[in-house]
Formats: C-alpha cells, structure tokens, sequence
C-alpha cells in the first residue's frame, strides 16, 4: 500500500520540521508557506510545492497546519484559498498550532460539514524535540479520526487522544501555564544569586541539578549562561498563550492568579524589547527590569 499523501500548511519553525521528518519517513509531502524561500531546503528534499492551502487540501490525503495565532489559523483556513475551500470529503485535517480551543472546535464543526474531520494536536517540545521526533503530542478529535492518524502523528513523538475536539489545546494552555512559571521562578533564583556574587554559570549549573532541575529548565541551561540569537519558543509566543489561557479559564469560571502575574511580567519584558528572544532570556529581562527599578 502506497503511503498517504500529507499536505503541510505552514512551514516555519515547527512545521518546516514536521514535514522533514515525513519526508524521512517516506510520506509524498506538499507544502506551502507564506514565503517561499523558507522552504528551499524541503524542496530539494522532495517536497511538492503549492501556491495556497487550497490547493494543499485538495491534493492531499491528510492536511496538517502549524501557524502561530488565531488571526492566522482563521486566515488559512476560511480565506478565499484556504483549507476549507479545498478540502475534500474523508479528508483529515490536523491543526497543530496553539490556538484558542473554542476556536478550533468552531473550525472542526465546518470541516464535519464537509464530510471530513478535524483534530486538534498541539504539541509540547521545541525545535531539539521537533528535529529528533520526540515531542509530546496531544489529539482532540473523535476517537476514528485519532486512529487514522495516530500512526502518521507518531513520526513526530509520542501521541496520546485527551478527549474530543479542542481538548488537545485546552491540556497544552495546562501546559504552558507552568512553562512560563517555571521560567520566571528560575530566571528569579537565577538572578538573586547572581546579584548576591554567585557566578551565574555555577547558580544555573546547581540548580538545574537540583531537585528543581525539570526537564525543561535543564535543556534551557546552556542558552541562559550563553544566550542565543536563535529562538526555539520566544516570549512573545509563549505570552500568546498565557493570554489564550486567562481567556479559557474566564470562560471555565476557573482562577489562575500566579498565571496573570506571570503573563504581566512577560508583558513587561515584550515592553523592554525581548518579544522575540528565547524564553531562557527571563533572567536577563528580569536583570535589565531590576535595574530600571
């Protein structure tokens, strides 16, 4: 049996990953992008190139889009050349981006109208994690359409259906919520020590091995004692979906007070120019905010 053919919508950071690691597998992959030139690489490795995600859609068996925002999820989907306008009945469609959940389940009510199904399948990890095929992957859909593409999805990383439409993202906002926390509670420890004549290479060395050592603070150690110009999630990004989360739980009637404090700080850091940094850049915004006290 000859493999399915994945169509990509969106080929930046995470989705230009995604669709390597397909094309590895032996998927025929199509793709677009808002530029073109960000898919060169993909392009001498195998990919189809399409115009529009219309086009993506009608021509591939299961669609997969990765976009940073609502505004831009929307814009792919319901435009005049997107998704929906293309996307052909038994399709799947697999939005992989972090947007809001009462979004996403409004966009998977018009895809079952169309006869085909939507599943929404936000991930946890970054670029180390997307390149490696070792990202945590969180389904919402119908449990036939988890298993239709579950087995395309584990190419990516370890794939698990929540619940139904919309409860994929409702679990990464869960997520993220103690992403940015752990952040800002290192970036302070961090900084309290440095201040204090602790060398901050050492303070970030110690505690990574501490008992607060989780996973994500150790693999950000290394960018906070030498930052990188590259960013794997920046500040802004993540500030997105705190935003997304507040949202969601004025919805739930649910209380997240540290949530808001540290979604202020992140505004705060965006303020001072650190939008686009990596978010391993807290402790030196919370230093430069220090300094301006």
């Amino acid at each position: 049996m000859s493999a399915a053919s994945i169509g990509v919508v969106g080929l930046g950071v995470m989705g230009s990953r995604f669709a390597g690691r397909l094309l590895d597998a032996g998927f025929p992959v199509l793709g677009t992008n808002r530029s073109q030139e960000k898919a060169a690489a993909l392009l001498e490795r195998g990919l189809t190139w399409c115009d529009t995600p219309r086009e993506v859609a009608a021509a591939a068996e299961v669609v997969l889009s990765s976009v940073t925002d609502d505004a831009a999820l929307k814009a792919v989907v319901t435009g005049a050349d997107g998704i929906l306008a293309g996307l052909r009945p038994a399709t799947a469609y697999v939005d992989m981006s972090t947007v809001s959940p009462h979004l996403s389940r409004e966009l998977a009510a018009r895809v079952r109208a169309l006869g085909a199904e939507m599943l929404d399948a936000p991930v946890s990890g970054s670029v180390p994690q997307a390149e490696s095929g070792s990202l945590t992957i969180m389904v919402g859909s119908s449990e036939p359409a988890f298993n239709r593409v579950g087995p395309i999805l584990a190419h990516l990383g370890s794939v698990i259906r929540v619940g139904e439409n919309g409860q994929g993202l409702l679990l990464k906002l869960a997520i993220n919520i103690s992403v940015a926390a752990q952040m800002v509670a290192f970036g302070e420890g961090v900084l309290l020590a440095e201040r204090g004549g602790i060398d901050r290479s050492t303070a970030v060395e110690v505690m990574s091995m501490s008992a607060i050592g989780s996973p994500l603070l150790r693999g950000r150690a290394p960018l906070i004692v030498e930052p990188s110009n590259t960013a794997w999630f920046d500040i802004q990004m993540l500030e997105k979906d705190l935003t997304l989360a507040l949202d969601t739980a004025q919805r739930l009637r649910v209380l997240l007070p540290a949530t808001a404090v540290v979604d202020e700080l992140f505004d705060k850091a965006q303020a001072i120019g650190y939008g686009h940094r990596d978010i391993a850049s807290i402790p030196a915004a919370l230093a430069e905010l220090s300094g301006r006290r």
